[in-house]
């Protein structure tokens, strides 16, 4: 299963953003990473700029480029505009929910929930993080499971209201997918049109 085992803390640098999740060196060294990170001011051509934001999106979401070109593709042949239904296949990701839910502190965690099987999909085990969640689907975590610390130190204090497309419940530990985001309803700061402008040319 392949997915991105490098260095975080130096991508995160590298774009300036805690794409990870909480870094405490991105808090000290919010310049990037290198011997001339804190100096280096060259100009980014606009295929960089481009680049730059196709990159960020794949290490948000932890997918590589093989994958994430597959997911453009389809979003580019759904209705709807492309650069807003890519980041909806992103978030709509089995492991990106379990993440959106607090059952994990950051994307990574949750792929280990699934990979481990711990993670139930309409109250069936699935072990496919990139598998697709459907608005109407209920994720949750398997009966055996429930008392992983990992999980509780996660929900301790998480705001499920912060995302009005999903619903919580947390006498189970699961939650329904309602309906695909709106663009507003997604925080990162991804300028997905410039992913588009970069795949079309």
């Amino acid at each position: 299963m392949a997915r991105y085992t490098g260095p975080r803390t130096k991508i995160a640098r590298k774009f300036g953003e805690p794409i990870f999740g909480a870094d405490k060196v991105l808090s000290k060294k919010n310049y990037p990473p290198g011997q001339h990170g804190n100096s280096r001011k060259r100009k980014t051509s606009e295929y960089g700029i481009q680049l730059r934001e196709k990159q960020k999106a794949k290490y948000t979401y932890g997918v590589l480029e093989k994958q994430f070109r597959k997911m453009f593709d389809k979003a580019s042949r759904s209705k709807g505009i492309t650069g807003e239904v890519l980041l909806q296949l992103l978030e709509s990701r089995l492991d990106n929910v379990v993440f959106r839910l607090g059952l994990a502190p950051t994307r990574a965690a949750a792929r280990q929930l699934v990979s481990h099987r711990h993670v139930v999909l309409d109250g069936k085990i699935v072990n496919i993080p990139s598998c697709s969640v459907k608005p109407g689907q209920i994720v949750g975590i398997r009966e055996k499971s429930k008392s992983l610390e990992v999980i509780a130190d996660a929900l301790a204090g998480f705001n499920h209201s912060k995302y009005s497309w999903i619903e919580w419940e947390q006498s189970a530990l699961a939650g329904k997918l309602l309906h695909l985001p709106e663009r507003t309803d997604i925080p990162e700061e991804i300028k997905e049109q410039l992913i588009v402008e970069l795949y079309s040319k």
